[in-house]
């Protein structure tokens, strides 16, 4: 099946709308992904279908779960720009703020954002933990595949609003992660929301997002250097 098929019968599946200029955006992101992966290493996932699938159906269902447009949302940690950018095709008013550590990824979601003609999309190169001038500013903040829950809570809950959310992609097991996040959870002025789960459709993947409401202010000195996230994670 093509991708636009793939794609078709996944947001039927999910119960999302899917429109042509979307479709067009996601075929192109697609040819742009595998072109730059073959000299850039930007992602494990290749091939039409899977690609289809486990990013842009995977990134699609958080829409399922969370009214997210018109929102500021900050992706970190975002990589080829997932879930970021594959949610911003499908939720266009969505206010987007791409954040990454390494500047040729950062270089590939300037080129991808001028083909799919997101202007308002912000690319930035830099660290969670340095971003003081993001600190607070977010309604939401995603993450996938970057860190344990407790790590991310450090990074991430410091850039949402209070009231906002941050929203975790996880695998099918987060009962452990959850337990050790605890203690960074309630320092860092979040609770946990919800726990909800998904199967990526045309799948037998199972998925997992934590939904973790920022009701206090993070203390100031949080996020600490990286260094000290990672020797000592709260």
């Amino acid at each position: 099946m093509t991708l636009e098929t793939l794609l078709r019968e996944g947001f039927a599946e999910l119960g999302l709308p899917l429109d042509e200029t979307a479709l067009r955006r996601y075929r192109l992101y697609a040819d742009t992904l595998a072109e730059k992966n073959a000299v850039m290493n930007l992602t494990a996932i290749e091939g039409e279908e899977d690609v289809a699938r486990l990013h842009f159906l995977d990134c699609a269902a958080l829409l399922q779960g969370f009214a997210l447009a018109g929102k500021s949302l900050i992706d970190v940690g975002t990589g080829a720009g997932f879930p970021g950018l594959a949610l911003k095709i499908a939720c266009p008013s969505l206010e987007l703020t791409l954040l990454d550590s390494l500047e040729k990824r950062v270089r590939f979601l300037h080129e991808c954002c001028e083909a799919l003609d997101f202007p308002d999309v912000r690319c930035v190169h830099g660290r969670a933990e340095d971003g003081v001038i993001f600190r607070g500013a977010f309604d939401c903040a995603t993450s996938r595949a970057v860190a344990r829950l407790r790590v991310l809570c450090e990074l991430c809950l410091p850039l949402v609003k209070k009231g906002g959310l941050f929203l975790a992609m996880k695998g099918p097991e987060v009962e452990e992660e959850l337990r050790e996040a605890q203690n960074a959870i309630r320092l860092l002025g979040g609770s946990v929301e919800r726990v909800f789960r998904y199967q990526i459709p045309g799948t037998e993947v199972h998925h997992t997002v934590v939904a973790i409401r920022k009701t206090g202010d993070s203390p100031a000195k949080y996020p600490r250097p990286w260094a000290q996230i990672k020797k000592k994670p709260l």
